[in-house]
């Protein structure tokens, strides 16, 4: 037990993965039939020329996400109706046969590099206009666009597939080579990250409310990402149960009592990923989500060992909408506030204790400075180890009281030790922020020796 303990300890990102983390927040941008048919699902069957954006501007979009403080654009360049956006040799059901006659794939990669953001694209492995899809020939025709994806069009941070799947026109349903799409990706584009369901470098959260769960492991077993490559042998229990029921709605992924009956277990994090809208795609009725929503799902995804990536779906002119615009705005100069200085605090590791319960003083070196958030990193170099601590205060009778328990912590942990929207505080005890000199951050219980990234307070 102890030494699969240490050895799920090891487990570790590759550079990509690491790459990949330190982005925090990126855009998806939805855009094509849908976008003119007021619809989320298309059926494969529209005319070219429905689609024909008035004004189209790729550095508008661009411009919006990098002042919104994100690093990165995911393009749809085929959604679910296998509508291309770009100039494909393989289908005429593309914009060069639309009104606008214009590579929009190009147009945005392009955008990205002007305004310094990476370029990443989603292709959608279902397609309901293709003839072929249903049939082995589909695997060589996806693979032929996808082709043109990865070369064509510069250097790709990321390549997001879903695992979306529905009957073709000879009523028979696809099967997919991921395999083989991997492959191509690993071959053209090597430092690309590869979203999937099951990998193998990123997965998703099981939802598309940017909901998330109280404890958020990046080491996971095998069987959740069969397309990640284990690090580790199987657990001590894998010949007394199964994890066949696995999946990524599952609340408890990575957690000890599921890792000990795996297989062997994989470094694959989770994306959680929405829409600043209720729809993926543009409807003029719906509004933004509300600056209270943002932080939440802001919370849950980059302090909470994830990376957001957030739907801003362009309007029907080709921009992003004035009023999601604004609540970027908003949201940017929000987070600013929030968190645009670190406090100047001193942390220090207390001496003795345990490797895997070590104990950190944190110094408050700006007296009648309120406390709202410890921000914790591990240094995933090392693998992810924490599994609980609890953050801890002095009150006016001197006694150390915890007020804050935490799980998880990985990439980040953002520790929110009051509501910024109602004032609420959730100290269990009262405590006076203005008269305290220090914090203890205590792990309470960790898979190997602790390694601390980052510890700071604002």
């Amino acid at each position: 037990m102890k030494d699969f303990m240490k050895e799920a300890a090891r487990v570790i990102p590759s550079a990509r993965q690491l790459r990949w983390f330190d982005m925090d927040s990126y855009a998806f941008i939805h855009f094509g039939m849908n976008t003119f048919t007021d619809r989320e699902w298309g059926t494969g069957k529209e005319k070219e020329e429905i689609f024909a954006p008035t004004d189209l501007d790729c550095d508008q979009w661009v411009k919006t996400i990098r002042d919104a403080g994100m690093k990165g654009m995911v393009l749809v360049a085929k959604h679910h109706d296998g509508f291309c956006l770009w100039d494909t040799k393989y289908t005429r059901h593309s914009v060069m046969y639309s009104p606008i006659r214009r590579d929009i794939v190009r147009e945005a990669a392009d955008a990205c590099r002007r305004g310094g953001i990476r370029f990443g694209f989603y292709l959608s492995p279902w397609d309901r206009n293709s003839p072929l899809y249903g049939t082995d020939a589909y695997n060589d025709y996806f693979c032929a666009q996808l082709t043109e994806l990865l070369t064509e069009y510069g250097d790709i941070f990321y390549v997001w597939f879903d695992n979306a799947c529905g009957e073709g026109p000879n009523g028979k349903k696809q099967n997919y080579d991921f395999p083989r799409y991997i492959d191509l990706i690993r071959k053209y584009q090597p430092d690309a990250a590869i979203f999937n369901d099951f990998g193998p470098d990123v997965r998703w959260c099981g939802n598309e409310a940017g909901s998330a769960r109280s404890s958020e492991w990046a080491v996971v077993p095998q069987e959740m990402c069969r397309y990640a490559v284990p690090q580790t042998a199987a657990g001590p229990l894998a010949d007394e149960g199964s994890l066949g029921y696995l999946y990524n709605t599952n609340a408890q992924i990575g957690d000890l009592s599921q890792i000990l009956y795996s297989g062997g277990l994989a470094f694959v994090p989770s994306e959680i990923n929405t829409s600043i809208r209720s729809g993926w795609f543009w409807h003029e009725r719906e509004e933004p989500k509300s600056l209270e929503e943002l932080f939440r799902v802001y919370l849950a995804s980059v302090g909470g060992n994830a990376c957001l990536n957030l739907n801003l779906p362009p309007d029907r002119r080709g921009k992003i909408d004035a009023r999601d615009v604004k609540r970027l705005q908003e949201f940017r100069e929000f987070l600013d506030h929030q968190f645009g200085a670190p406090l100047l605090v001193g942390v220090s590791r207390i001496p003795g204790g345990y490797p895997t319960q070590p104990v950190y003083r944190i110094q408050l070196k700006e007296p009648g400075r309120a406390v709202r958030y410890v921000v914790l990193e591990e240094d995933l170099s090392q693998g992810q180890r924490i599994e609980s601590f609890q953050i801890e205060a002095a009150s006016e009778d001197g006694n150390l009281y915890p007020f804050y328990q935490g799980t998880t912590v990985g990439h980040r942990k953002i520790c929110a030790l009051s509501d910024p929207f109602t004032g609420q505080n959730p100290l269990t005890r009262t405590i006076d922020w203005s008269a305290a000199k220090e914090l203890i951050l205590r792990v309470t219980a960790a898979r190997d020796e602790v390694h601390m990234r980052s510890v700071r307070v604002f």
